[in-house]
């Protein structure tokens, strides 16, 4: 069977910089720093060091051998598994679909927010000017009666952005766009913190982000939400990084790069919290209050990081500093959700690289573009990113280990495939983890999360709404998932090669680089 060569990462520093991009995205900005000062300050870092060593390397090794080792996107990679197992892959690419049309809108904020940062034009009420001037919410969810142009524009740029970078392939694009994106992420994110760090009374923010409460320790919410927050902030368990690995080089370590990939992660998290609670210490001091509690997600990036911009000495360039951050590490994150679509679609139907991109990337957009640019649409993004992260990603991943490791039994053979090429061997704590606390850890997440859901709605939401827009986009993942799983692959080329059996190529594999071969 002759089939076209599939695209490759020009080098592993390429790889490792799209997978550490895809990784660090606005979670890591406004989430972690939340999540640790209410559970334990100082004393979360151990649980969440725990649940990076425990469930998040070991599930990031297991995405990277499987994308390398059958060298497609997520359903052509579970098929060779095991054919009906391709459900799992096509849910992901489901998945990303959802979370990819409201996630581009949070970046066209961040967008218009840099703009908004020169003269700090949200003036004296930023929540006011959030809800009320910039996105013109409606006062009922589920309605939607004006398009807000304000939003509109600049998430059509944002799309067209990510589209052209896709469209210039594996290297000349997402690759080329990495070297570009990361580095300068650094030096915002950098030039932020020191900024930060040196404020009056940052070192208020810093002593109730670094004070352990040790007590904590012992409250088993604080252990689920470390594992929580490691989940959804490495990219795992909703296909990218299987998308992304099975464009490396069959010779790749691959141990290695989950372990720079994984602990550049958390660097960067760690320093977002030491960047936005030595803010919030200033903040503090300038206002005569304390630190208080600390909100992750819009209200810390787009009322309370405007709010604070407004009374600091050049405010203006820490507010481009900042929502500059957010729309860099967005981009990044962004383009690898896309990606697993684009991806699967590729591999599933022989398409070419630019109509793939224009049809799958353009029918997310047009998603995307039509829905969320309303009075409405915070209420939408709102309800779909609860569920999907919820009962999407989680119970997808908690599906995709008991399959492998459970029912399968296939983690010895792709222990060993990992081991062939990497630097660090891993040993049997790899299936421990793999086969028992990582289960148990979503297993418990998943059972705790449903449980809440069932004893209140969902920010006093309207049942109905959350029916539609909630469980909705999470269910409707899944169902969509079967029904293209059901759909028979006839055409041979439409076949992945299957396992053990050599692919016969136009053109050979292009040699190593020099820095690749013994990696």
């Amino acid at each position: 069977m002759v089939t076209k060569p599939r695209e490759q990462w020009g080098t592993r520093a390429g790889f490792l910089l799209a997978a550490i991009g895809s990784a660090i995205g606005l979670g890591n900005i406004w989430r972690f720093p939340a999540e640790a000062y209410s559970n334990g300050g100082g004393a979360f870092l151990l649980p969440y060091l725990i649940a990076l060593l425990t469930a998040g390397l070991p599930l990031l090794i297991l995405e990277y051998t499987i994308g390398r080792k059958y060298r497609q996107s997520p359903p052509a990679a579970y098929r060779q598994l095991a054919k009906p197992a391709q459900f799992i892959g096509w849910w992901q690419v489901a998945i990303c679909f959802v979370i990819a049309t409201y996630y581009a809108v949070i970046l066209a904020w961040a967008v218009r927010y840099v703009g908004f940062s020169v003269g700090q034009q949200w003036g004296g009420d930023p929540e006011s000017f959030l809800f009320g001037d910039f996105l013109k919410l409606g006062e009922e969810p589920g309605t939607s009666s004006t398009y807000v142009s304000g939003v509109f524009w600049p998430l059509l740029f944002v799309w067209v952005a990510v589209l052209v970078i896709l469209a210039f392939g594996v290297r000349r694009g997402i690759e080329a766009a990495n070297k570009i994106f990361i580095p300068l992420l650094v030096v915002f994110f950098v030039a932020l913190v020191i900024r930060a760090v040196t404020l009056e009374g940052a070192s208020l923010g810093l002593d109730a982000f670094f004070s352990p409460d040790w007590d904590a320790l012992t409250d088993g919410k604080v252990w689920v939400a470390a594992y929580g927050q490691i989940f959804f902030s490495l990219s795992i368990g909703f296909g990218i990084m299987i998308t992304y690995a099975s464009y490396l080089r069959r010779r790749a370590d691959l141990t290695g790069s989950a372990l720079v990939a994984g602990f550049a992660n958390s660097s960067f998290e760690l320093l977002a919290g030491i960047g936005v609670f030595a803010t919030l210490g200033f903040l503090a001091a300038s206002t005569g209050g304390e630190v208080g509690d600390v909100q992750g997600g819009l209200g810390l990036a787009f009322v309370a990081f405007p709010t604070i911009i407004s009374n600091m000495p050049l405010g203006t360039l820490f507010g481009v500093l900042f929502f500059g951050s957010l729309v860099i590490a967005g981009l990044s994150s962004l383009i690898s959700i896309v990606q697993v679509v684009v991806s699967a679609v590729q591999d599933r139907t022989g398409m070419a690289r630019v109509p793939a991109v224009l049809v799958c990337g353009g029918a997310v957009a047009l998603v995307s573009l039509v829905l969320f640019p309303t009075d409405g649409g915070l209420y939408l993004l709102d309800a779909s990113d609860h569920f999907i992260n919820q009962y999407g990603i989680a119970l997808a991943a908690l599906v995709s280990v008991i399959t492998i490791a459970w029912v399968l039994r296939r983690l010895p053979s792709l222990q060993k495939d990992a081991d062939a090429t990497s630097a660090v061997r891993l040993g049997h704590w790899w299936k421990i983890c793999l086969g028992v606390i990582t289960p148990v850890v979503l297993g418990w997440m998943l059972v705790d999360a449903l449980r809440q859901e069932l004893s209140e709605n969902y920010e006093g939401y309207d049942t109905g709404f959350l029916i539609w827009w909630g469980w909705g986009a999470a269910i409707g993942a899944l169902v969509v998932a079967v029904l293209i799983a059901l759909i028979p692959w006839r055409r041979p080329s439409d076949l992945p090669p299957e396992e053990g059996v050599p692919v016969v190529t136009d053109t050979q594999e292009p040699p190593a680089a020099p820095d690749e071969r013994n990696s």
